[in-house]
Formats: structure tokens, C-alpha cells, sequence
């Protein structure tokens, strides 16, 4: 167990897990011991997770003076953490209480600063404290569940004056998007992590000037994520929205299912979310209600071509043709729903994928734009451009289904084994659709005004012959076959980059 000496002496300690860029995490409670936060969900297996026992808490040491344990004064702990890790610049994360204290240190050492997560922070300091209100609505939305009744009377004793120890347990299922075992055992671990004479001493009546600390977030100009649980009632979404506009670089994702420990509740979604927005190379854009993630890759300037995967594929499947690309395009690769950091709803279709291309363009502001899809988002740019034709510039269709029955139809696919880049409902909800796709995709075929070219696998399982069939459809369409299998920009992407060539692309 690492420690170090922070500013008056104290000594503090720090837990590691996983490898990686550092991320320190600051624990809220407030004043409980980070091990709670686990490995958040998974995300140490791409950042190194440096967990810090705030003093007082854990493994770190009880300071001589108790008013040290002030929000305002343990901004001089982070900082001292951060110049013994080395950091020039920190990505730091603060959860509930300590989202406060992250964003003091925020607007106390922004010079410090790589990057902000605000997971289900705390607001009150910032001059956005919940309200009872709050409280109430986020409890309505669980009145359905079996615990409801109880957990409820226990939040009417503590907004009457009467917090009983008891009455705080009773309230404990309200921060969890599923109270399930794994959940009463973290919510039961709470009173033994947490140091609460530190924690009466975290907020002073004189604490920091909230208005001072807001003028200076709205200054801050590093990347600011804050992520918010659904059924959260402190803060709600509402009210973790009103902290995001603090910030002129802020993202704002509010976790489905999720209370207010959300990697407990839905820890797929978590690192997605989380991983998206501190990988440099990774974008969020919320598009038709769900966070799709995107790589970009050459001039802003320059003439946009959006690439869209196949089915159980990602952005990072076109990283080789979209650097060729670059040259002369700006080049946009998306995570379709389900697929790599984008949100994973659960409900899949060639039209919900659709409206995902669609989304995207319009969010990005990119109507003209040239559209290359492979297989599945092949499909998808098909249905989009037969729907909107003046949407889409050009067409390019990578050996994409033919929007024919199959013959013989697909038989159901069995899940393989371990962690999945995707979700794995996307295959048996897309094989039933191609196994009887609706006729009203090919008949649209003829709407299309883009000049359209498809591109097919001479040695592909898609039938070259359907694939022909699908281009004379299309009145300004045009096949031409190439020696590879279906992933035809992986196999040869020379062939690959002549065929947009020949097409004017790249």
C-alpha cells in the first residue's frame, strides 16, 4: 500500500488497481474509504485507478487538527497527491461528496487539471444543493418496487427531524438502481468505512464562496464529464444538467437503471461512458437519446466521409482505411448502438441503426457528407439514404446484405464465451431480420438520388450475384467486385481505397 506526506504532515494512503494512464478517484460519503469504489466496474482494466483514503478515512492517518477535514482544505491533499505521483497534469474523477471536492480543486489548480468526472456529484457547494423535492420525485420513480413502502416511511422520518441511524439504513435501497444482494452488501460495508466525525466537519457553515468557485469553472478549459443515475436523488438528472452548463467543455450522460453508485448498478455502461470521455481519441454525441461514440480522424475542414461498421464491429475496425482517407476527407467513424463505447439500450434493428446514422449526421451537422458502410451499417446507410435522399452526398456499400430473405434462413447463433466488444442481443435480433428483412428497404432502393457504388467480396459468403442485383437498383448505382472475403477493407484495402478512387473518394 503506497502512501505519502501531504501538506501539514499527515500521512495518507493511496490504493492502485489495474495499469494504465493514472486516474485518481477521490471518494465521497463524505469521508468514506475508497474501497468501496472496488475497481468501479471494470474501468481498471484500461486506466491505473489510484484510490485515495481522504485522511481520517481508511488506511490513512487521523491529522492533529480536525478542522483539516474541511472540503475547502482537503483541495491541498489532491494537489499534494498529484505532485507525488509525478503528474504535470491530473485526470481526476469525484464521486457524490467528493465530486464537490474535485471541482473545488478544479477552480483552485485548473493549471493542474487534464480532466474532470463528476460521477453523481454532490452540487450544495457549487450553489446547487438538492432539494426535498428532488428527493421525492427520484423516490416516486421506485414506488414499484417490493421495498418501496418501508423504504419510504424512512425517508419521511428523516425529512421530519428524526435521522435515526435506523432511518438511514432504511433509505439505502433509494441509492441503488437494483437492491439486490450485491448491493446490501455494499450499502451494509457504509458505516464501517466511513469516519462520520470527519464527515460532520467536511461542509463548514463558512465553507467555500460558491460563487467565486463557479466563476472560476466557467473559466475552466479542460474536458469536464459529469455522469448522473436515473433514479438519483441527490443530485437528480435535473440538477446534475444545471452543474454541467457550469462548465464550457462539460459532457452530460445520465445513466439508465442507475442510482447513485451507478457502476454497481450497470457497470458495462459505466466504463463505456466513462472510457469514451477519457480516451483523447474517443467523442460522445447524444443522438436520438442515446450516446453514440465516434473517432475522427483528419482536417475539420475538409470534405466529411462517415464510416459505420458491421454488426459486432466498432469505429476501431476502419482505423487503417480512415488514416489513408484523412489525406484529403475528414473522416468520422461511429459506434452503432450496441457496439464498442456507445450505449448499449438492449433493442436492436437495421432501422433503429438507421436512425443512429441519421442522428449522427444531423447532430454533427453533416448532411452531404459521403457515407461508407460495411455489411450491417451498410444496411443502415441504405435505408437512411432511401428515406432521405438529399441527406447523404455519395454511397458506398461494402458487401451489405441484400435486404433478401436468406435461403436457407440463418439458425439461431449461440452466444461464444467471455466479454463481448458488443451486445450480444444485437446477432439474433439482426439474424431475424435477415432472415426476413421488411420488403419496404428494397423498395425504397429506387428513392436513392446519391451516386451509390457497392463494393463486394468476390470470396464473401454475401451472394455477389444479389449484391449486383442490389447496384441496378439504385439509379445512379454501381458494382464492382473485388478478391476478398466479407470484411473487404481489412482482406485488401488497396483494392479497397482504387474502388473509392475510381468512385472520386480519397
Amino acid at each position: 500500500m503506497p502512501t505519502f506526506t501531504t501538506y501539514d504532515g499527515t500521512g495518507l494512503a493511496y490504493h492502485l488497481a489495474g495499469e494504465g494512464e493514472p486516474l485518481i478517484c477521490l471518494p465521497g460519503g463524505p469521508m468514506r474509504a475508497a474501497r468501496y469504489f472496488g475497481d468501479l466496474g471494470g474501468l481498471s482494466r484500461v486506466r491505473q485507478l489510484v484510490l485515495l483514503d481522504l485522511r481520517g478515512t481508511g488506511d490513512s492517518a487521523v491529522p492533529q487538527d480536525p478542522s483539516t477535514y474541511r472540503i475547502d482544505r482537503l483541495v491541498e491533499d489532491v494537489e499534494a497527491l498529484r505532485a507525488h505521483l509525478g503528474l504535470e497534469r491530473a485526470d481526476v474523477l469525484g464521486h457524490s461528496a467528493a465530486g464537490e471536492l474535485a471541482a473545488l480543486y478544479a477552480a483552485r489548480y485548473p493549471q493542474r487539471l487534464r480532466s474532470l468526472t463528476l460521477v453523481t456529484p454532490g452540487t450544495g457547494t457549487l450553489g446547487l444543493p438538492a432539494t426535498d423535492q428532488d428527493r421525492r420525485e427520484a423516490a416516486e420513480l421506485r414506488a414499484h418496487e417490493p421495498w418501496y413502502a418501508e423504504a419510504r416511511a424512512a425517508l419521511d422520518e428523516i425529512r421530519a427531524g428524526r435521522a435515526t441511524p435506523e432511518a438511514w439504513a432504511g433509505v439505502r435501497p433509494f441509492m441503488y438502481g437494483r437492491w439486490d444482494a450485491a448491493a446490501q452488501a455494499h450499502a451494509a460495508e457504509s458505516p464501517a468505512q466511513r469516519n462520520a466525525v470527519a464527515g460532520s466537519l467536511y461542509y463548514p457553515e463558512d465553507g467555500p464562496d460558491a460563487d467565486a468557485t463557479v466563476a472560476a469553472l466557467r473559466k475552466l478549459q479542460v474536458p469536464v464529464l459529469v455522469l448522473a443515475g436515473e433514479y438519483d436523488g441527490g443530485p437528480t438528472p435535473d440538477r446534475a444538467a444545471e452543474l454541467a452548463a457550469l462548465f464550457p467543455h462539460a459532457e452530460f450522460v445520465v445513466q439508465r437503471d442507475a442510482g447513485h453508485f451507478p457502476w454497481m448498478d450497470g457497470p458495462g455502461a459505466f466504463v463505456r461512458a466513462v472510457t469514451a470521455f477519457l480516451d483523447p481519441g474517443v467523442s460522445s454525441v447524444q443522438a436520438g437519446g442515446i450516446r453514440l461514440a465516434y473517432r475522427t480522424w483528419g482536417d475539420p475542414s475538409a470534405p466529411p466521409v462517415v464510416l459505420a461498421h458491421g454488426r459486432c464491429g466498432s469505429s476501431l475496425d476502419w482505423t487503417g482505411i480512415a488514416e489513408e482517407l484523412a489525406a484529403r476527407h475528414r473522416v468520422y467513424a461511429i459506434d452503432f448502438r450496441g457496439h464498442g463505447l456507445s450505449d448499449w439500450p438492449g433493442r436492436y434493428s437495421f432501422e433503429l441503426f438507421r436512425d443512429d446514422l441519421h442522428a449522427f449526421l444531423e447532430a454533427r451537422n453533416l448532411p452531404g457528407a459521403t457515407v461508407i458502410g460495411h455489411s450491417m451499417g451498410g444496411a443502415a446507410a441504405l435505408l437512411l439514404a432511401g428515406r432521405h435522399p438529399a441527406l447523404i452526398g455519395s454511397l458506398v456499400i461494402e458487401d451489405s446484405p441484400a435486404l433478401l430473405p436468406l435461403d436457407p434462413p440463418r439458425p439461431p447463433a449461440e452466444r461464444p464465451p467471455g466479454e463481448l466488444g458488443y451486445d450480444w442481443q444485437v446477432v439474433p435480433s439482426i439474424d431475424a431480420q435477415l432472415n426476413a428483412p421488411d420488403p419496404a428497404g428494397r423498395e425504397s432502393l429506387g428513392e436513392i438520388t446519391a451516386p451509390a457504388l457497392v463494393v463486394g467480396g468476390s470470396r464473401s459468403h454475401v451472394d455477389q450475384g444479389q449484391l449486383a442485383s442490389l447496384a441496378r437498383g439504385i439509379p445512379r448505382g454501381k458494382f464492382v467486385s473485388v478478391d476478398a472475403g466479407h470484411l473487404v477493407h481489412a482482406d485488401n484495402p488497396q483494392a479497397f481505397l482504387a474502388a473509392l478512387r475510381s468512385f472520386g473518394v480519397g
